[in-house]
């Protein structure tokens, strides 16, 4: 069942070491079906270059394996409480890509410092609290899409406008309208990452980019009059 997404989320999942942003395993990718019944993952601690199509592990709703022969993605109830709380989600990215996972295990938001950044994230990119001993000794992965749903609540943030967080001493969650966007998404994420992190090493005493040179940026990209690419 769901060949074709099963097709679409193996091509995505292929793309994290291509793009450097995994070592050995450490990444997975999903994608939800556009009833929203399942969604396509993973499956968990299978080498990239062993992987196929139809090694990728369909998850209902509930977090039921419906098919595959492997066990999905240890991360599997964090992408499911993310396809939950946002509907505006249709893929689902985690990696430990080394400058983001540095923001994370700092505990830092990273800061808007240019307009690399201002084209794809509107504003900071978040990095919500470490989980409570309890809230890791019970449903690790649960709480941690929990913590983020309710992280983005609470600050107002559109997920949409903001594709992505860091997990206090864990590392980056990507998302977007598909597998592929969301891993587009993870490699820009990873990139601005970077980028801040040389910045503040240059300047110390930097500031992030003036408002409404942000503004200007991911609105001529993503607003009602956005005007870059073609129509």
């Amino acid at each position: 069942m769901l060949e074709e997404l099963k097709k679409e989320v193996y091509e995505a999942n292929m793309m994290l070491p291509k793009y450097g942003l995994v070592t050995f395993t450490w990444g997975n990718v999903s994608a939800i079906d556009a009833e929203r019944k399942y969604f396509v993952i993973k499956p968990s601690g299978v080498e990239y270059d062993k992987l196929t199509p139809e090694d990728m592990v369909v998850v209902d709703m509930e977090g039921n394996v419906v098919e595959g022969k492997y066990r999905p993605s240890s991360d599997t109830p964090t992408h499911l409480e993310l396809y939950k709380a946002f509907p505006e989600i249709g893929g689902v990215v985690h990696t430990h890509s080394s400058y983001a996972t540095s923001w994370a295990q700092a505990g830092r938001d990273i800061p808007c410092y240019g307009t690399t950044h201002a084209d794809y994230f509107y504003g900071d990119i978040p990095c919500v609290r470490c989980l409570t001993k309890d809230e890791i000794e019970d449903a690790y992965e649960k709480n941690t899409g929990l913590l983020i749903a309710d992280s983005f609540k609470k600050m107002n943030k559109d997920v949409v406008a903001v594709p992505g967080v860091l997990c206090k001493n864990h590392g980056p969650f990507s998302w977007g309208k598909d597998a592929h966007e969301a891993v587009h998404n993870a490699v820009v994420m990873e990139e601005v990452a970077k980028m801040a992190y040389r910045a503040e090493t240059i300047n110390k005493d930097i500031a992030p980019a003036p408002q409404e040179l942000q503004d200007k940026h991911y609105f001529r990209k993503h607003g009602a009059n956005a005007y870059y690419g073609q129509n």
